[in-house]
């Protein structure tokens, strides 16, 4: 490993090497989903009927994250200090992102939950220089949840953070993408990525969409298959992703 303040040497990543990697974080770079353990600690149990409501698509991520919020009565210095002492990213993913970055490969952190705790935790970590796209939810104690929706879909409103848009964006600047997750969001990312790394839920959504992936427990097992790979399956990359929602009265 490089020390701190030296040029990292970059490696030829040969013609069909990914060339970006986005990465869900709760469930997978940490390994709880930290805002639902928020949740479950802060908020009244109303908030798994409104869980289960995104989950049989009734509603899309970003009506469940803003109403699940609007339960908490909690002050944002509480939550991150709850969420710091109590939760930690994978031992193996401060290693992967040196490792990206040595390979010169774009790293993107993409979530679809509170988000407020990510860079803090991985900060704590040692992780710095990776980009996260998260939403933007302000917590103040007294007030009501504020929102905003930087990395959102221009004309869906069903997730926070479109993760189908960051895939895409990254395929159009770096090229071939992989996409690591493991929830009910990550559908969207894996859809449209070139190689896809699936654990827990997003087994058997990938199944059930005839989506070609891979299984894994740690970075490491991410590293070791992006270092031996020999082919990309490609991107299944329906013409409409199957989370749009449109505004009532919208086109569909």
């Amino acid at each position: 490993m490089p020390r701190l303040g030296h040029a990292v040497a970059l490696i030829d990543p040969g013609p069909r090497a990914i060339r970006a990697v986005v990465v869900d974080f709760d469930g997978t770079i940490c390994p709880h989903d930290v805002s639902e353990e928020i949740l479950r600690e802060f908020a009244p149990p109303e908030w798994w009927d409104i869980d289960l409501s995104f989950q049989r698509g009734e509603i899309g991520s970003r009506q469940c994250l803003i109403e699940q919020a609007a339960l908490l009565t909690h002050g944002e210095d509480e939550l991150l200090a709850f969420a710091l002492t109590t939760y930690a990213i994978d031992p193996t993913f401060a290693p992967f992102a040196r490792w990206t970055r040595g390979r010169d490969i774009e790293l993107v952190v993409a979530s679809d939950g509170l988000g407020f705790y990510i860079e803090p935790m991985l900060r704590r970590a040692g992780v710095e220089a990776v980009t996260v796209l998260t939403n933007d939810v302000a917590l103040r104690l007294g007030d009501e949840p504020r929102f905003a929706f930087p990395n959102a879909h221009p004309a869906c409103i069903g997730c926070g953070t479109c993760k189908m848009r960051i895939v895409l964006g990254c395929r159009e600047r770096s090229g071939p993408v992989a996409f690591v997750g493991e929830g009910h969001t990550d559908r969207y990312g894996a859809l449209y990525a070139d190689l896809v790394f699936a654990k827990k839920h997003l087994v058997d959504i990938c199944r059930a969409d005839r989506v070609p992936f891979r299984p894994w427990e740690t970075f490491d097992d991410v590293r070791s298959a992006l270092e031996s790979l020999e082919a990309l399956p490609g991107p299944v990359a329906p013409d409409r992703c199957p989370g749009w929602f449109t505004p009532v009265g919208g086109a569909l």
